[in-house]
């Protein structure tokens, strides 16, 4: 294992671009690259926060590493802080009513007394009769 000399190898060619842009949303942002293999150059943007553009551009390979120029466009903006208002504070609601008053009486029975289904019994105990 050599650590004195390293060897790199070439790298594949390629070239790439994409964009976002969602005005509702404040998203604005793209980024394009291309690389013969040896050196890739490329450039992105994106919409800060405080309504600045980036821009960076760059170039990297193996010798020289990565080195971006960083660029900004427009004016950083910072919205005035709103006024504190406390929340309201509400008590709970007088009543609107009273108690109600019963709309009824007491219920009137449904029913009489029973008439009784049987009669009065007959003597058990009278006298036997003579047995001669």
């Amino acid at each position: 294992m050599s650590y004195g000399h390293e060897k790199y190898e070439k790298g594949m060619p390629f070239d790439f671009n994409y964009e976002v842009k969602d005005h509702y949303k404040g998203l604005d942002y793209s980024h394009n690259s291309n690389s013969d293999g040896n050196l890739v150059t490329g450039k992105y943007h994106v919409l800060l926060p405080d309504g600045r553009t980036q821009i960076v551009t760059y170039t990297a390979d193996h010798y020289k590493g990565y080195q971006a120029e960083v660029a900004y466009e427009g004016e950083a903006k910072y919205p005035e802080p709103g006024h504190y208002k406390p929340a309201p504070s509400y008590g709970h609601p007088a009543p609107a009513y009273g108690t109600p008053a019963p709309s009824y009486g007491h219920p009137a029975p449904a029913y009489g007394t029973p008439a009784p289904s049987y009669g009065h019994p007959a003597p058990v105990n009278g006298h036997p009769a003579p047995a001669y």
